[in-house]
């Protein structure tokens, strides 16, 4: 039969009211007692009740994580930096897939919502003020990651992000540096209110401050995998535009530009110089090796996590926006 809390009281030689501050992490408690309770919980393996608990303190140590596309290499890593601090902390997480679908995205926060989950990490390719509006009205602790705050007030959500426009004007003017004058662009639409719409913007100032002049037909928008990497440079081409460097919003873009290239006979990186964004796994083992721009994508988890935890335990947030410290990788897809 499995032990209760009056067994763990009994074993510890201590209250039942002692037990439970010692379950919800009550500061009262001293060290000496702790130790009692936390050593009769493990000899009687005790297992708490966590609908009963949750009901009665209306929290349930369970933390949802939202990410756009489980099948990208980016998110994994801010994934298990999360877990790790919440582990640390004993919180539970619910990973929540929404396919780039924003019905998807609603339905899972309503769900959460209703799993009375003590606060969500949001990431998502778009930022719609719909959504902002439904985790407001939700009342649901949350902290954005990697997402553009863009169409948030300064007062409502804490955000952990890199600066996705300097980290791009760093690599274009990387490529520029390097002596190329046609560096063309495939990534998001700036319309778009996402982190990788922010790049556009720093590629723009990175050829401006280097007195290079924007050629539309250089300009690509659209998606995030290999395949808008293989379509852009497919578009570019047939424009008959010339171009000796390309800076891509994400690696995959750029996996896919460079296999574009190779199919056109175009050499990367004696011909054409090819940037990406993120710094995934496979960009260390694609041939050519990818440069590309490295988020910290552990931390950007293990901070957003530490922060939301604070929220939700209504302590005091050291800073509500933290920008993390991107850096360039240099490989062989440049000269």
């Amino acid at each position: 039969m499995a032990a209760s809390i009056k067994d763990v009281a009994r074993e510890a030689g201590v209250s039942i009211a002692t037990v439970s501050r010692v379950l919800n992490d009550v500061d009262v408690v001293n060290e000496e007692t702790k130790k009692k309770v936390t050593e009769a919980i493990k000899k009687l393996d005790y297992r708490p009740n966590i609908v009963a608990r949750s009901l009665k303190t209306q929290r349930t140590r369970t933390i949802g994580i939202v990410i756009p596309d489980i099948s990208s290499q980016f998110y994994p890593e801010i994934v298990r930096g999360a877990e790790d601090v919440s582990n640390i902390y004993n919180y539970n997480v619910i990973l929540c897939n929404t396919d780039l679908d924003m019905d998807k995205e609603k339905e899972y926060i309503r769900v959460l919502k209703e799993k009375m989950v003590d606060g969500v990490i949001y990431m998502s390719n778009s930022l719609a003020p719909e959504i902002l509006s439904l985790l407001q009205n939700l009342k649901l602790p949350t902290v954005l990651v990697e997402t553009s705050e863009r169409g948030t007030s300064d007062s409502e959500f804490c955000s952990v992000t890199i600066d996705n426009e300097k980290a791009a004007y760093d690599a274009v003017s990387y490529l520029i540096k390097k002596g190329n004058k046609k560096v063309a662009f495939i990534g998001v639409n700036p319309k778009v209110a996402n982190a990788s719409a922010l790049r556009y913007e720093g590629y723009k100032r990175a050829l401006e401050e280097n007195g290079l002049k924007l050629d539309e037909d250089l300009v690509q928008f659209g998606g995030l995998k290999a395949v808008d990497g293989d379509d852009g440079i497919s578009a570019i081409l047939k424009k008959k535009a010339k171009f000796d460097a390309v800076f891509c919003a994400g690696d995959e873009i750029a996996m896919g530009a460079i296999n574009a290239l190779r199919d056109k006979k175009i050499k990367v990186p004696s011909e054409v110089d090819v940037v990406g964004f993120d710094n995934i796994y496979t960009s260390s083992i694609f041939y050519p090796k990818l440069t590309t721009v490295e988020q910290p994508t552990y931390d950007m988890g293990s901070v957003a996590m530490r922060m939301l935890i604070k929220i939700i335990n209504k302590k005091d947030v050291e800073q509500k926006h933290y920008v993390l410290e991107h850096t360039l990788i240099e490989r062989d897809s440049c000269k």
